[in-house]
This record gives C-alpha cells, structure tokens and sequence, in this order.
C-alpha cells in the first residue's frame, strides 16, 4: 500500500492573522517540521459592497482599499517571515488570493498535499467552518483537510482514526498510521457499528462473536500497516454506537483524530450529514479529513 501522501506537496494554511489561523499555522509548521514540506500561508482577500462580493476582504474590504489590501500582504508576508526565522530549516512563504475564502481554498488545494485550517477567523475567514462552510471546504477540497481549534493542541496522546472498511477509511487508516509513526506515538483505531450492521451477520451471534468479527476485519485492514509500520503501538476499540461521539469521546485523550471523506455502514455519509460536524465543532483535538486525490 502506497503512502497517502507526496512528501513533495505544499502544506496550504488558511490564514488571516487570527488566533485562530496562527494555531492552525503553528500545527502546520509542526507537522512540516517533521516531513519537510514547504509550507504555504493563504490569505483570501474579499471585496464587498452594498450590491455584496465582487472582487477581492479584509473585515471586510469595501472596494477599492489599496490600503488595506497592502496592510494584508505586510501581514502575510511579516507572518511568513516570522515562521521561517523560528523554523530555520523550513521554506515558508505567503500569498494573497482574491474571491471567497472557502471556494477559493477549494481551488487552491488541488495543488497542496495539506490544507490546514482554523474553525473560526477575522476579514477574510469571517465565519468560516461555521455551519455549512465547513461541509463545503472539507467535502470539497482536492486534498485532506485538518481543522485545528484554540485549546485543542496536544502533543501526547494517539492518534484515533474510524475504520468501517471502506476505500475512504482505509486511506484514512494509512494517514493515521505514517502521523503516528512520525510523532512516535501509538494508535488507536476504533471500528464502530450501529446495529443491526448493513453486512451480513450470523442471526445468532451474540454480541461477543459480533465484536471478535469486527476485530478480525480491523486487523486485517492493519495488516500491510503493521508490516510497514511494525514499531507503532496499536490498540483496537470495536464498539457498537454512534460513530461520531465515539470518535468524539476518543478525541479527549487524543493529539489528532482522522477520518475518511465517505465511509460506509456507521460512516457513510460522514461530510454530507451530522458526523463531521460534531467532529469539527465538538472534538478536543484537530481533526484531519483524508481525501483522494
């Protein structure tokens, strides 16, 4: 099995000078610092008017404002600045894009192998992954997507991912895996089920031969993982329930908890409905959405 990522990619960082958007920036250069990535600052710049958007926003912008828009690239640039001097060994730069911040993030990503984001911001990222924003940007971006949160940052703890045996989880699996193996951290892997399961079972298998199966199906989707992997400590949680607040829950004792962008059975629909937004608004640590490229 292939690695989910090109170590070649940019690291994308939304980013507006917000406490926010710094967190989410400082998660970034960690996460850059131990795979090299040149990382990238993006600030999206929106004009409005009374008639609403039409070109480039800072808080926001009424066009034009020259000045604004150059206290936005001094921002940016001093921001990127700021981080390479404090990460010697990183390539850090910034950019200012026009138009709306989450369609524009869309775009941008397809050219990133990370797109990193704060749940909430100021000018351009007003109100960002708030509501169906968040959908939009995670379900959409051409590349995983991590939502970082003030007072969410741990550096102990696993990493947690949900595993239903989909296409979409496994590439999470194998996300979650190579992060763990980075930070030297163990994993944890959760395979949740909402009874009565989608896929065939016993009618007379009580609920410890139900457990032991999905056991069985988590370990044989870590298998060419273990191989690759084999220093990493994994624990496997089957449980019946609710996905989203098992992965919530796991999230207290966690530094990141990862996901697929489509699941199956207790997962399907994880970007289209309830679970990813609980995620992102109610998970005690940043949550990564892995998507196909």
């Amino acid at each position: 099995m292939n690695p989910v990522d090109v170590s070649r990619d940019e690291i994308l960082v939304g980013y507006d000078g917000s406490a926010d958007s710094t967190v989410a920036l400082n998660w970034a250069l960690d996460e850059a610092g131990r795979s090299g990535r040149p990382v990238r600052l993006a600030y999206v710049f929106e004009w409005l008017t009374v008639a609403g958007w039409i070109g480039p926003g800072v808080a926001p912008g009424i066009w034009p404002d020259e000045t604004a828009r150059r206290k936005v690239e001094e921002l940016v640039r001093k921001a990127a600045a700021d981080a390479g001097a404090e990460r010697p060994g990183l390539t850090v730069t910034g950019e200012v894009f026009d138009g709306p911040p989450a369609l524009v993030l869309q775009e941008r990503s397809a050219d990133a192998g990370l797109l990193v984001l704060g749940s909430r911001g100021h000018g351009g990222f007003g109100g960002l992954l708030v509501g169906s924003t968040a959908v939009s940007v995670t379900a959409h971006a051409h590349c995983t997507v991590v939502v970082v949160r003030q007072g969410q940052v741990a550096t102990s703890g696993p990493v947690v991912v949900g595993v239903d045996g989909s296409e979409s989880s496994l590439r999470a699996l194998g996300f979650a895996v190579e992060r763990a193996a980075q930070r030297d951290v163990p994993l944890r892997l959760l395979r949740a089920w909402a009874p009565p399961a989608e896929r065939w079972v016993d009618p007379g298998a009580g609920p410890e031969e139900t457990e032991a199966a999905e056991r069985a199906a988590a370990e044989e989707s870590l298998a060419p993982w273990r191989k690759t992997f084999p220093d990493v400590p994994v624990e496997i949680q089957a449980s019946p329930g609710n996905p989203a607040a098992l992965l919530v829950e796991a999230s207290r004792a966690a530094q990141l908890v990862v996901v697929g962008s489509r699941g199956r059975g207790g997962l399907r629909g994880m970007l289209l409905g309830s679970v990813s937004q609980q995620l992102i608004h109610h998970a005690s640590c940043p949550v990564a959405v892995v998507r196909e490229r």
